[in-house]
């Protein structure tokens, strides 16, 4: 899956006809998933709210059509995986019950002790509950687990009764005011010979109404994890998922797919062997490893950018009709938005027609670049009070500013002097007739 995309994005930038190359991408995005074991029908799902994007919204004016492609497709795989939302992996309310659920094979027992230990580094008594009956070694396994993490495990060697083991072990640790209590369910396929095991699961549910039930899934199920997913689901309602054996060769395709079957996100990923190699599950940072994009997040800075450049021009139309006031904190929302659009010369060559118009050299390009830079460092050692009411600023705040920015007091002094020459300009461009024509011209509206 990785390097199938890696490859796909590399021939996509490197195209020349871009129709053709958004195509050809899609269907090798297609592709590459359903190989990668994602569920067909999230597969097509996924490559249609791309191409509804791609036909119903049009690239701002200073990005590269290839790179807000790239980033449409980069934010929709995103979304799969939980988008800008960081899981809450600490709880909201205490004590805290936690279920485990997981196919066999999966490293549910380990991930039980890797998420104690986690929940214990961050100051929480944690209990584990022993639940698994049919596993031979699973009790001895986990009580080796606890005495190396150093955390206390329930269970009844020789019974069972895995409901009455959860229920009473849970019943125990919070009576002796325990914050977490992490319950180790027995593993299933869920289909055929299996069914018992799941109907087991819900009863536990039912009886314990655990504050979370996780589902632990290996990155390599495959195909499968659709069905298992949506099986263990309705067994009990799957609050998170954490993927095991990251660290291994696997597609992790079917992680995808059990997203989407319980509508669950991804808490934590296992990235080895060890009790301590439990991370939190970055979605983004995931997808961006997933197309081989180390500057895909340089992408998303530039649209950002883009969208406080357009923030600015609408107070700027408020502005102009009176409605508000232009500071220095405007300017600097100004010119950070277009030091994300990239640098100066590239963001002049996609505005239409400026080339035309406008011949600038290198040279000035650059002095551009360094001014806007300097000025935005002089404002960042202004005070919030400095920003909103410039006139403030006497000579010894403009001594202190410019120590505190590594720029001169002339310099300081410049900004102040741009910035007063903007509203002078804007005070006279509220007087004359036609004021709203000039800046449609302008692509101010």
């Amino acid at each position: 899956m990785l390097d199938n995309l890696k490859e796909a994005v590399r021939k996509f930038f490197g195209a020349s006809d871009y129709d053709k190359a958004v195509n050809e991408f899609i269907k090798e995005l297609q592709i590459s998933l359903i190989k990668s074991d994602v569920n067909v029908k999230l597969v097509n799902d996924l490559t249609q709210k791309i191409k509804k994007r791609l036909e119903n919204e049009k690239p701002p004016t200073a990005i590269e059509r290839r790179e807000w492609f790239i980033s449409i497709v980069y934010d929709e795989l995103s979304k799969l995986f939980g988008g800008d939302k960081n899981p809450d992996v600490l709880p909201k309310r205490l004590p805290y019950v936690i279920m485990l659920v997981g196919v066999q094979g999966s490293g549910k027992t380990t991930t039980c002790g890797k998420l104690a230990l986690f929940y214990k580094k961050k100051g929480y008594k944690v209990g584990i509950v022993a639940a698994d009956v049919y596993r031979p070694a699973a009790y001895e396994q986990l009580v080796q687990i606890g005495e190396q993490i150093k955390v206390p495990v329930y269970g009844e060697p020789g019974n069972k009764d895995a409901v009455g083991i959860a229920k009473r072990g849970v019943e125990k640790f919070l009576s002796e005011k325990y914050d977490i209590v992490i319950i180790d369910t027995a593993g299933r396929h869920g289909y055929g010979e299996e069914v018992k095991l799941l109907e087991e699961m819900k009863n536990m549910y039912n009886e314990i109404k655990p504050d979370e039930v996780i589902l632990v899934i290996d990155a390599s199920i495959g195909q499968k994890a659709y069905d298992l997913a949506y099986r263990f689901h309705q067994a009990s309602p799957i609050g998170s998922i954490i993927i095991t054996k990251m660290d291994g060769t696997a597609k992790g395709g079917g992680a995808l797919s059990a997203v989407a079957a319980t509508g669950a996100t991804i808490k934590f990923i296992g990235t080895g062997e060890k009790l301590d190699e439990l991370e939190v599950f970055n979605p983004r940072r995931f997808v961006s490893r997933i197309l081989g994009m180390g500057d895909i997040d340089a992408i998303v800075e530039k649209i950002k950018g883009v969208e406080e450049y357009e923030e600015f021009q609408k107070k700027m139309e408020d502005v102009l009709s009176g409605k508000a006031k232009l500071t220095l904190r405007d300017i600097y929302k100004q010119l950070s938005g277009i030091k994300k659009m990239g640098p100066l010369n590239k963001i002049l060559q996609l505005i239409p027609g400026f080339g035309t118009f406008f011949q600038i050299s290198e040279e000035q390009m650059k002095l551009g670049e360094e001014k806007i830079n300097k000025f935005l460092a002089i404002m960042n050692s202004m005070t919030y009070k400095e920003l909103d009411n410039p006139s403030i600023i006497d000579k010894s705040r403009i001594r202190r500013i410019a120590k505190g920015s590594g720029t001169t007091p002339e310099e300081v002094r410049e900004l102040l002097k741009q910035y007063q020459l903007t509203n002078n300009l804007i005070k006279m461009m509220k007087r004359k007739k036609g004021l709203a024509k000039f800046f449609e011209n302008a692509n101010l509206k």
